[in-house]
This record gives C-alpha cells, structure tokens and sequence, in this order.
C-alpha cells in the first residue's frame, strides 16, 4: 500500500509514503479536495532526523485504526519544514500561539481555506505527560468541526488576526547603533552558564551565531568576549554532543553539562560550528580548535559529500528504531576493538569497570574528561605524542563503527545549508592553506551553479536530479556568502559575478519596499500572508542574511545603494537586538560590519607569483571579520570586483592597496610595508 507521497522526492515524505493514511504532499490536489469534500486538513511537518517525527509516525501514523480516522473526517497533509520553510514558519507561529511553545512533529489542523483552528506537535497514542492521545484529539476534532463550526472559524480568524499582527508589527523605529551591539554582548556575558558552558538550560544548544558574534566583540577590544567563547567551544568539543571518533556535532544535548546529545546530525550546525572553531583558532592559535575543524570537515566530507559535488542535509538520529544506536558503546566492545586495556585512552575518557562519565542508559557517550596536560601528567608521556596517539585510536574505533547499520541519511541539497558549508570549506582552505577544502568548495559552487541554478533562476532543493520549484530569500542570500568566501580563496572572477547577479535577482525578488525583505518571491505562492521571519533560530534569519551580503557586496563592488538597502534593513530589528541576543546573533554580526569601517584590499599581480602567496598568507592568518579581499593580474578579468579597477601594479611587484573608511593607504609592494598596514586587526 502507498499513498501519494511515493511520488514526492523527499526523504521524509518517502518515509511516511508506506503508511496507511491517505498523506497528500502540500499542493493543489489536496487543497481542492478539502474544499470539495468540506474537510478540516490536517497538516503534520517534521524533518527526516527527527526523533520524535519517527515516534509519532510509528505510533499512530502506521496504525491502520488511526488511519481509519485520519482518512475519514481530514484531508491529510505532509511537508518536508527542510524544503518549505515558508509554511513551517507560518503554521509554527500558529501553534505557539495556540500552546505556548513549539517543536516538531508539527501537528496543525486547519480550516479548507487554509486557517489554522487547532494545533501542537507530538501527541502520544494513549493519553500521557498531561497530553491527551491523538486518537481522542482526532475524533474531538472531526466532531467539533461538523457541530460546532463557527466556533472553529472563530478561533480560526483570531489566530490569523494575531499571526497577521505579529507579522507586520516587527519594524521598529530608529536604527541598530553601536550602543545596541553593546547591550547585546552585555546581555550575552552576563547570562553566559560558566557552571557549564553555553546559554541556557536543558535541553541546550550550541548558539554559533552568538559565539561568532562575541569574536567579533573580541576584535575590537572586549577579552571577557574570547574567555567566554573559549569556555562554550571547549565544553562543547569536550562534551557528548562532539563525535570524537568521527568527528561532527550532534544537534544538541539533552542535558545542560552536555553529556548526552541528540543524536541527529545537521549539515548547517556543523556549518557553523565549523566556522566557529576555525575563527577561534585564527585568534588564539589553539590546537584543539583546529583539529575540531579538520575533524567535522572530514566527516562532512566522509559522510555529507555527495559524489556530485553538493552536500547532503542531515544523518538520523536512530538507527535500527533505536536513537542513538550507531554511535555507542560497552567498555568490552571498545577493548575488544582496540585489542588492549589502553590505560591513557581510558583515562583520557572517564572509562571504569564500573562505569564512564559519558553513560547513557547503559552505554557509553565517548567524551574528553583529562586534558592532554593532565594524561601527561599521568603518564609521563611527551604531550605531542598524546594527540597522535588518541587519534589512532578513534581510528580504529571508527573502523568498527563503520560495520554497523547507519543511520538513515536525508539525500537532498539545500542551496541555503549548503552556502554555508561552502562559506566553512572556502575559507578554511585559504585559513589553513588546504588545497583538498578548496577543491571541495569549488566543486560545490559549480554543482550548485548548474544543478540548481536554472534558466537564471535558483532553486531550493535538488535530489537525485530533480529540483523544487521553490526558492527563498535564505536561499540567495546564503550562497552568496559562501560564493564571496570561495572568491577570496582562490580569486575566480566567476564567483564573484555571479554573486553579484544573485544579489540583483535577490534585491528584485525580495525585497520590501517598507524595508528588508520578504522570504519568498513576489511571484510566489502566498498562504495566510507573506511571511517576513526576522528572528535567527537554529539557522539565521533569511533577512540578516541577506543584510549580511549586501554589506559584503558592497564593500567589493563600492555600491552605495546596497549598503542603503542594508542599513534599511538593520533598522527592522533595532528594538530587538540588543535586549534578545541569541535570537538576533546573524544579524548583530552583520551590524558590526556596518558599524565598523569596512577594510577593502585590492591584490594586483601575477596569482602564480610566490610573492602573491606571502601576502595571502599574512592577510589570512588572521581573524579580519570586517575585512574584504580582491585579487587578480593585469589586464583585470571581465566579473572581478570593482575593487581591482584603476589599480596599477608598480615596479612590476605585486602590489597591496588597503582602504579603509573611505580612505586609501599609500600602495605597498612587500610583505612586511603590509603588516605594518595590518597590524591594528590582528
């Protein structure tokens, strides 16, 4: 038995496409069918790692009786949030109206005419933790709507007043000043949990963007901001949530000492966290936080990378039914594969007889107790050897790993995760002059430039050859970032033009003419109302994005127009920031860039010069967030930035020109006339 979802190309519709409800994908068949019939639609969204998707799906979704009632009084509706983030932002909004809070599996019913009347996310079998079954649901549902219907359409138009409200009601006057960065990292600082690392409680995630956001602190002065990011990567990379056999991060952890994660595996956390780690050990020079970033590139390149070029979007969380499965252990079955007691390994991990530091319902979460300093201590064994020694040990653990039955992986590409990663591989590879990231970065962009890039036109989500017919404003915007980050690594014009057609594209598809931008086209479809999400959650807000970019872009193309569009832009959130941090981190980020002068480089000469590759090298070493580069030899290739204009090269020698804040440095043709330019930003 299938239902029309075996016609979809998304992992998690397929997933669902076996089950006995009659599922629709989101489309003209079934809306038209639930006003035809008169039927309420339930409409259930969720991604293909979730957990809790997997446990509603297998307890009700698979039983023929709740089918049976599905099928009878619903027109039953399933989207992929991943490839329609549109609707996962308008009905999640209705369902934290209705409850409080949200999550997925969403579970939101509403009216043929698309309004939403009553909603949650997970609703067990049999009536638990205060919930009531979703069977009870279902027929409370289906009775309500044939007896009590204006009551229904009531509550209906009162969420979609107040969704409408919360919609138009986020511009705010004045504009995001220095002083609202500045009550942001207050904000951050002094909620920071030094007990455990991070922000919040249990369950707790890794807020990148504010991580990021404090580096930048950081750079014009602020230390509390670098010891607080230290302290959060540390306990992170120490902690559960890092696979440290394979490499990566989980998406979250469970508990507020992240101890045991969530077993899920996102390709836009490791991203960011990527980034993170790479921007720290930029700064303080810290191995630990270098090997972090080969360690999570490896395994999105191991387990992420499809053989065309794009990156897959997440890893299950279960396997075999059973969450977290494929990444745990039993101290026998780590001796018996590492074929010894290895006493500094043991101890390096909080491993006993009796127990670990990392147990989880019996077995064992691998995670850092002893710092290399402490085993050596210990051991008495020189500490670079420490590090190797750790290292082929995972190996070998990963080796057997690697028999088991892996989790499930969602195949599709997403042009918005997958700008991010390639923002993560550009620049690591130009940070850690690694030839392999560059390679893998250009093959992205190309991948992403033809498979989703069509008839000028860019695309959502592509698996297995086929593309979404939708896109959105995170979607431009992210690839142009990532597109701007593989320019500065290896100076193809091609990148930065078409960076720059994705900016006109984007800025006519997009934008708002009461400032910043929509999430989708104006050609797109429109469902309740056009949504405009300003806020960062686990990824950043389509709209700081975009700010974000057109910063950039204007610092490299000198278009004064774009850096308005983006100040505009900020002044949407000026009210907000600096009280709400972690909720607006991306766009706090992109305030800095505004709020800080923008220094632009222009290399002229020969790339193939070695000269070429010292100033590169002095110019990358460095943490320089604010910083644009341009590079290219004479005659100047047709695409390059404006930046390169009007620049000769003098005495035949590479030479460097630097502004900043309007005003142009004397042009220098040695590594050390450069540093000397630098020195006030590293």
């Amino acid at each position: 038995m299938t239902n029309q979802l075996i016609h979809t190309t998304s992992p998690y519709l397929l997933q669902h496409a076996h089950n006995p409800v009659d599922w629709y994908p989101w489309g003209p068949e079934a809306l038209q069918r639930a006003k035809q019939e008169d039927k309420p639609i339930f409409l259930s969204i969720g991604y293909a790692a979730c957990h809790w998707c997997h446990v509603m799906a297998h307890e009700s979704f698979e039983d023929p009786n709740i089918a049976a009632l599905m099928n009878q009084h619903f027109i039953n509706i399933k989207v992929d949030r991943e490839e329609r983030p549109d609707l996962d932002a308008i009905y999640m909004s209705a369902v934290v109206a209705f409850t409080g809070q949200g999550g997925w599996p969403m579970s939101v019913f509403l009216t043929p005419d698309l309004v939403p009347f009553y909603g949650g996310t997970y609703f067990p079998p049999r009536p638990r933790y205060g919930m009531p079954s979703f069977h009870e649901v279902l027929l409370a549902l289906a009775e309500t709507w044939q007896n009590q219907r204006e009551e229904v359409i009531h509550s209906g138009q009162r969420i979609l007043e107040a969704l409408l409200q919360q919609k138009t009601g986020n511009a705010a006057e004045g504009s995001l000043t220095p002083e609202t960065t500045l009550q942001a990292s207050r904000v951050l600082l002094s909620s920071y949990d030094w007990d455990h690392g991070g922000w919040g409680r249990a369950p707790k995630f890794p807020q990148p963007m504010a991580l990021e956001f404090l580096l930048r602190r950081h750079v014009t002065g602020d230390e509390q901001a670098l010891s607080t990011v230290r302290h959060a990567l540390d306990a992170m990379s120490r902690g559960g949530m890092y696979d440290v056999v394979g490499g990566g991060f989980a998406r979250y952890s469970t508990d507020a000492d992240w101890q045991v994660p969530h077993f899920e595996k996102m390709l836009y956390d490791n991203a960011q966290l990527a980034s993170a780690y790479l921007h720290a050990w930029q700064i303080s020079g810290e191995p630990r936080y270098r090997q972090v970033v080969a360690e999570t590139l490896g395994f999105v390149q191991r387990e992420l990378l499809a053989h065309e070029g794009g990156f897959y979007s997440s890893l299950d969380a279960d396997s075999e039914g059973v969450e977290g499965k494929f990444y745990v252990w039993t101290l026998d079955e780590i001796r018996a594969t590492l074929g010894e007691v290895d006493e500094l390994f043991e101890a390096a991990y909080g491993l006993t007889p009796s127990g670990s530091h990392g147990g989880w319902e019996g077995k064992i979460v691998l995670q850092r107790v002893a710092t290399d300093d402490e085993l050596l201590q210990r051991f008495g064994m020189p500490v670079a050897e420490i590090p190797a020694r750790l290292a082929q040990r995972h190996a070998q653990l990963l080796s057997q790993r690697n028999t088991r039955i892996r989790p499930g992986t969602d195949d599709k590409v997403l042009t918005s995760w997958n700008g991010w990663m390639l923002a993560a591989f550009a620049e690591a590879a130009r940070a850690l002059e690694n030839d392999t990231y560059l390679q893998v970065a250009q093959r992205n962009a190309d991948f992403i430039l033809h498979e989703l890039y069509i008839d000028g036109q860019l695309r959502r989500s592509w698996r297995q050859g086929q593309t979404s017919a939708e896109v959105f404003l995170e979607d431009y915007a992210s690839l142009i970032l990532g597109l701007l980050e593989l320019y500065q690594s290896d100076f193809n014009p091609r990148w930065f033009a078409a960076a720059q057609a994705l900016t006109e594209q984007m800025i006519d598809q997009f934008h708002d003419p009461d400032g910043g931008f929509f999430d989708t086209t104006h050609t797109a479809e429109t469902v309740l109302l056009r949504p405009k999400d300003l806020q960062d959650n686990a990824t950043p807000s389509g709209n700081a994005l975009a700010t974000a970019g057109l910063l950039k872009m204007a610092a490299f193309s000198e278009n004064e127009a774009w850096r308005q569009l983006a100040e505009d832009s900020l002044a949407q959130v000026a009210g907000m920031a600096g009280a709400y941090p972690t909720a607006f981190s991306r766009w706090l980020a992109a305030a800095d860039f505004s709020q800080n002068p923008a220094r632009q480089i222009a290399l002229i000469g020969d790339p193939e010069e070695p000269q070429m590759a010292e100033f590169l090298r002095e110019i990358c070493g460095a943490y320089r967030p604010n910083t644009v580069v341009a590079a290219a030899g004479l005659p100047i290739p047709e695409g390059s930035p404006a930046l390169l204009q009007d620049r000769p090269m003098l005495d035949g020698k590479v030479t460097a020109y630097v502004c900043e804040g309007f005003v142009c440095r004397k042009p220098v043709t040695s590594v050390s006339e450069l540093k000397e330019l630098l020195k006030d930003d590293s």
